[in-house]
């Protein structure tokens, strides 16, 4: 029997994400020009696996590490910019999944960086059991941490449910003569594969999904970034800003309506599980 999606509503948009996410992986290790986002604060990943760069005069503080075989981009994209790889004082985690922090270990040993983790994350961080190079955590963050260089503060906070220690960073930025908030989600996604519903390893993890989106339909932002390129647009936003005019990043409302819609996703997979228990995410 052919099954339409028309037929069953609930299975559109998932098949539209999962198609979404397939176009996406194509970008994630595809090389990308460093961009200035704002004041101090730097895009130096690949076309889709986003890394950040904060500069300080006291050194680098980079968020993500993508996998190891991304590493001579992001040392090119860094010195692109005019600034060293090296310098790199402070390396932080949007979340434990090997696409953000396979290469943590490396970039620790290449640049002598101290690795900051939220707690519910360090034991996959730390975790030797795929392969991946031992990533030692150097500071335990718990939900309002901040964390300080050269000026620069970052504030964690927590956003469970695609990881236990899932991290959301935000912070403020010195941008000629105004500051700017910034926000980089961690991640609101409910992947392929994902428990909602009695889930053994992970039992209060839509519990979990509810507090992350609490967290960020209340934080104020105006520069809109996530762990992801495509979570903002940034091929989209890049091109806007090679023509001039306005930051694109600046972009309050597409924040809103990207975290509305992640909610939305969401709760209709999650009565979708509550009905068909033992159903993952497709």
């Amino acid at each position: 029997m052919k099954i339409s999606l028309r037929s069953l509503p609930w299975l559109l948009p998932l098949a539209m994400a999962s198609h979404l996410f397939a176009a996406a992986r194509d970008d994630w290790h595809v090389e990308f020009p460093p961009v200035k986002i704002a004041g101090n604060l730097y895009y130096v990943g690949t076309a889709d696996l986003a890394i950040y760069l904060i500069h300080t005069p006291e050194g680098n503080i980079l968020i993500n590490a993508n996998y190891p075989q991304d590493l001579p981009l992001l040392r090119q994209s860094i010195a692109q910019l005019g600034f060293n790889y090296t310098d790199t004082k402070i390396l932080l985690l949007s979340h434990a999944h090997g696409d953000h922090d396979a290469a943590a270990g490396l970039i620790k040993k290449e640049t002598g960086a101290q690795l900051f983790v939220m707690a519910p994350d360090v034991a996959p961080v730390e975790s030797t059991a795929s392969g991946r190079p031992a990533a030692k955590v150097d500071r335990v963050l718990q939900d309002g941490d901040t964390v300080e260089l050269g000026g620069a503060t970052l504030t964690a906070r927590l956003t469970p449910g695609h990881t236990q220690g899932c991290t959301t960073w935000t912070m403020r930025v010195a941008d000629g003569g105004r500051t700017l908030l910034a926000v980089i989600i961690g991640s609101p996604n409910v992947n392929s594969g994902f428990i909602l519903v009695g889930n053994q390893k992970y039992p209060h993890i839509a519990e979990d999904y509810v507090r992350c989106f609490t967290v960020l339909k209340k934080l104020p932002a105006d520069l809109f970034l996530g762990a992801h390129g495509g979570y903002f647009g940034l091929k989209e936003k890049f091109a806007k800003l090679r023509a001039g005019g306005p930051n694109p990043f600046i972009d309050p409302a597409g924040y809103q309506a990207y975290v509305s819609t992640k909610e939305a996703a969401f709760r209709q997979e999650w009565a979708r599980q509550k009905q068909h228990p033992g159903s993952p995410a497709p």
